[in-house]
């Protein structure tokens, strides 16, 4: 990738070695178009541990044309980047290991993977790195490896990744128009009414008082209510159980685990809003994590249009549990 402009950093003075950091005026190339502010920075200060690079975001002092500017924030090519003075390499960061993932599809303008739970996307909040850390140190030679939409850590599935800037654009604006189909299949507790098929009730994320991220079902009227629509269909019922396929059509965080919960049907494993007793049981069972599987990815191709649908069956690690350790 071309390396940013530096429009404004004063080089350290002969003899100096403790030179202080400077700060740095960026101007985004127009290959970088398109990546989240958050990701620009990192790839562009290097040897920057990713928790500074987060904490400068957060606290206003990076700007991008003069204002403020979120993580999640879209840069564009020729946007001015202010960048506080920051010192690199002050530490070595622990080396990300190269990971190949089971590949799903694969052509010159993306990557489906497979992506295991229990490791996340991408690095951030006290984690060194994902997914995306892991796919490009295995392959150095890549021109390009950008997320186009995120799982959670403890979820499995279909995770999709751009090999070319004008796939990136292409299948990002079909997750922003709702053209695709994601449907996940989750475990849940008790025999979901087959009546209930569509779930639409607004969302407020909110943070607790030790700092730890919630989501809870909020009426219209709440202030910060964001419209959330949850279609399901019943798969199978057995032990006590009803095994869903939820289809989202709005991707609100923690949408299908609160919004399951709401109904009084939680998914098992879940160590947020499920049912803990009922967990505990599973663990003795073998499943040792939520439930919740990204099974199937509906999207257009972005260089053919063609209309493509991905599946990643049920991991082993997701047990149907026995009638012994099925809810009271």
């Amino acid at each position: 990738m071309p390396a940013a402009t530096i429009i404004e950093a004063q080089p350290a003075r002969p003899g100096d070695a403790a030179a202080k950091p400077q700060v740095l005026h960026l101007t985004v190339d127009a290959e970088s178009a398109g990546q989240r502010l958050d990701n620009y920075l990192i790839r562009q200060l290097k040897g920057v541990p990713k928790t500074h690079v987060y904490r400068i975001i957060r606290s206003g002092e990076v700007r991008v044309n003069k204002g403020r500017a979120g993580a999640d924030t879209r840069v564009q090519a020729g946007d001015a980047v202010r960048v506080p003075p920051v010192r690199q390499a002050e530490r070595a960061e622990k080396p990300v290991p190269a990971r190949e993932f089971a590949v799903l599809f694969e052509d010159d303008h993306l990557l489906a993977i497979d992506k295991p739970a229990g490791v996340a996307v991408h690095g951030g909040s006290g984690l060194a790195f994902g997914v995306i850390e892991q796919l490009r140190r295995a392959r150095p030679d890549a021109r390009l490896l950008e997320l186009v939409h995120r799982l959670d850590r403890e979820t499995s599935g279909v995770l999709l990744i751009a090999k070319k800037r004008s796939a990136l654009k292409h299948l990002q604006e079909q997750f922003r128009d709702r053209s695709t189909g994601k449907t996940y299949l989750a475990l849940v507790a008790g025999d979901w009414p087959e009546r209930l098929k569509v779930i639409d009730m607004p969302l407020h994320k909110y943070l607790q008082g030790d700092g730890e991220r919630r989501v809870r079902v909020v009426d219209a009227a709440h202030p910060d209510a964001m419209r959330a629509v949850t279609l399901v269909k019943v798969r199978e019922r057995r032990d006590g159980c009803s095994l869903l396929e939820v289809t989202i059509k709005t991707g609100r965080t923690h949408q299908i685990r609160v919004h399951l919960a709401a109904q009084g049907h939680p998914i098992a494993g879940d160590d947020k809003y499920g049912d803990f007793d009922w967990n505990r049981r599973l663990q003795k069972q073998g499943l040792k994590r939520m439930f919740l599987h990204a099974w199937r990815l509906q999207f257009e191709h972005p260089a053919s249009g063609e209309r493509l649908e991905l599946h990643s069956p049920l991991p082993p690690d997701l047990p149907w549990p026995s009638q012994a350790s099925t809810p009271a």
